[in-house]
């Protein structure tokens, strides 16, 4: 019997990703069979609809419209008998127990049109350069020279502190603005700047208070009409799922002239934490003491985090451009809902991203299927599964699992969403992707090893060239890339704290930082601003793919394979990294890679 459907093709399903709700969608499959019909249920229904499709020439058709927000699973029975449901890369597949297709259905919602196109630029704020006096607190490590690693060894208790600094303030990062916009760099995502103990300043001690070692609040403002003058927007990391354990509002070490909860029941603070046994037994993120965990459906803090005057509204009202949101599949749906309109009410175009490392449009958080997506909630996340296909691809040379995740991710998510998720090949969290992409990175857990491991000579040139692969995935597929600080410099770097070095200034790698100024001028190419995808080719080592706006178009070729590619045009076209006019055909060489457009940038 034969048989075709897929979800990208508009043929057999009208609608491209996800689907706004009361829209129809129509669904056709292209078969010899007798009958054909679709077989839809709604996430947590048990029951099956069976939809009789009408026959039509040598194919089904079916139009279907869904008025509720959330997923759907759907696939196909022919005959009465023959189940044809999702196979690799979404090709359909006979089986006897067929795995479904997904379809996201999501109430009404739009995201911001100024991400679209651009380029962020992620800071981890002490690491990236420090201008002027650098204000010094008690209880803190300060590094007198840049070039020193950070403190990665455990202390004689077995922990490591992040109490070091490096002085990397505001004013650094205001005087550094040029440089960033000669990336084409749009926006700043900035790792967290409020009060806090640590370097990381993930253990929030004052969320209305910015970490004197950054700056006054008067710098900060300072640094955002300076961004602004350029081009550029700033977004904050709201951590908004735990304090730190020295902070105002628990006051474990009355480090504050507040009333903490740990400190007393009758703090107006107390409700916010979940106490196990008061005093020291409370819940934690992740169990780590130092980061007490919040109830975020606690009303003060719901209101103190998203009320009138509250933490989301104050810092947007400033004049920063959205919030980027740490740990989102540990805030409840609820919370996250009043995070969103707390954002969009102090200003339409604020930008809402969430930390999620899987696949957000079908996320299962604590057994709770999440709704990230479906409206009310984010705009968008951080896309970690675009840097694990990356990866795959230049590093292993697995084009089939690279093109399963493009296809799948334009399959689940609603468009407007993937065209703001933050494509990324590595951020704080991870190793620095040129150590990443290196063969030879050493499976270890000890820290000596990766405080000396470095990529030299031979292996180092690998690893570059693999990056300029990557990072030109990274540029050209649905989605803004975010460029971890210092990645375009060659640095390198195993696990916290070693891939958050101090920037190498003088000391850059000059051919990378030019790549990554070309690739920013890529990105001003209309068809990067929410431009439509194409897959043209792909096989197990190779792929070409067209971004397209209107008449513009810009086809990506990558060949990590041994095998040579003939690619064929009508007339002349440019390859834009070496700007030479080619004629009616190029030739795609083993390990190579291009960009074609019709005139030169």
């Amino acid at each position: 019997m034969k048989y075709y459907f897929n979800p990208l093709d508009v043929r057999c399903k009208t609608v491209t990703g996800g689907a706004e709700r009361k829209t129809p969608v129509g669904f056709r499959v292209y078969s010899d069979a007798s009958t054909c019909e679709l077989v839809i249920r709604k996430d947590g229904v048990n029951d099956s609809c069976y939809c009789e499709m009408t026959g039509e020439g040598g194919s089904f058709r079916y139009e279907l419209t869904l008025n509720d927000a959330g997923l759907y699973w759907y696939y196909f029975r022919l005959d009465k008998k023959y189940y044809i449901g999702a196979g690799e890369g979404l090709n359909a597949v006979a089986s006897v127990n067929p795995r479904a297709y997904q379809l996201t259905v999501y109430a009404p919602y739009e995201t911001p049109e100024w991400i679209r196109g651009g380029a962020v630029y992620q800071i981890f704020p002490d690491r990236f350069f420090k201008s002027g006096k650098i204000v010094r607190k008690a209880g803190r490590i300060y590094h007198e020279s840049w070039d020193e690693l950070p403190v990665y060894a455990p202390n004689r208790d077995g922990k490591v502190l992040n109490n070091d600094f490096f002085g990397g303030n505001f004013a650094g990062i205001a005087e550094k603005l040029d440089y960033l916009a000669s990336l084409g760099i749009t926006a700043i995502y900035l790792n967290p700047v409020f009060e806090a103990y640590s370097n990381h300043r993930y253990d929030t001690g004052d969320f209305m208070k910015f970490d004197e070692t950054l700056g006054t609040e008067e710098e900060f403002r300072t640094l955002l009409q300076e961004a602004a003058a350029r081009g550029i927007r700033v977004i904050l990391d709201g951590v908004f799922n735990h304090t730190g354990s020295d902070s105002r509002y628990f006051n474990k070490y009355a480090t504050y002239d507040s009333v903490g909860a740990y400190q007393s029941k009758d703090s107006p603070y107390y409700g916010w934490y979940q106490f196990i046994e008061y005093p020291d037994k409370y819940a934690s993120w992740w169990g780590f003491d130092t980061l007490p965990g919040v109830n975020e459906s606690n009303a003060g803090y719901e209101k103190f985090i998203t009320g009138k005057d509250g933490v989301i509204a104050h810092y947007l009202d400033m004049g920063i451009a959205g919030w980027r949101l740490d740990v989102a599949d540990e805030l409840p749906d609820e919370f996250l809902q009043k995070i969103r309109a707390a954002a969009k009410s102090a200003k339409a175009d604020a930008l809402l991203l969430g930390e999620v490392w899987e696949d957000a449009s079908n996320k299962v958080s604590y057994n709770v299927r999440r709704k990230y997506l479906q409206g009310g909630e984010l705009d968008g996340t951080i896309n970690y599964p675009f840097m694990r296909a990356a990866i795959r691809f230049v590093r292993d040379k697995d084009a089939r699992a690279f093109v399963n995740h493009i296809r799948t991710q334009i399959d689940h998510y609603p468009k407007q969403s993937l065209d703001v998720c933050l494509n990324v090949l590595g951020t704080h969290d991870t190793l620095r992707i040129l150590t990443a992409l290196a063969t030879g990175t050493p499976k270890t857990e000890d820290k000596e090893t990766w405080a000396a491991f470095r990529l030299e000579g031979k292996e180092y040139a690998e690893a570059k060239r693999r990056l300029k692969i990557a990072s030109l995935l990274q540029y050209t597929v649905p989605g803004v890339p975010c460029l971890y600080y210092g990645d375009e410099a060659g640095m390198q770097g195993y696990k916290d704290p070693l891939n958050r070095m101090p920037y190498p200034w003088g000391k850059e790698d000059a051919e990378l930082v030019q790549w990554y100024a070309f690739l920013g001028r890529l990105r001003r190419l209309s068809p990067f601003a929410g431009g439509e995808y194409r897959e043209l080719y792909a096989d197990r080592r190779a792929v070409v793919y067209e971004r397209r706006k209107d008449d513009e178009a810009v086809i990506v070729a990558i060949n990590m394979g041994n095998n040579e590619y003939a690619l064929r045009f009508d007339g002349e076209i440019y390859e834009l990294i070496s700007g030479k006019k080619k004629k009616n055909r190029a030739v795609l060489g083993p390990g190579s890679f291009g960009v074609y457009a019709a005139e030169k940038i």
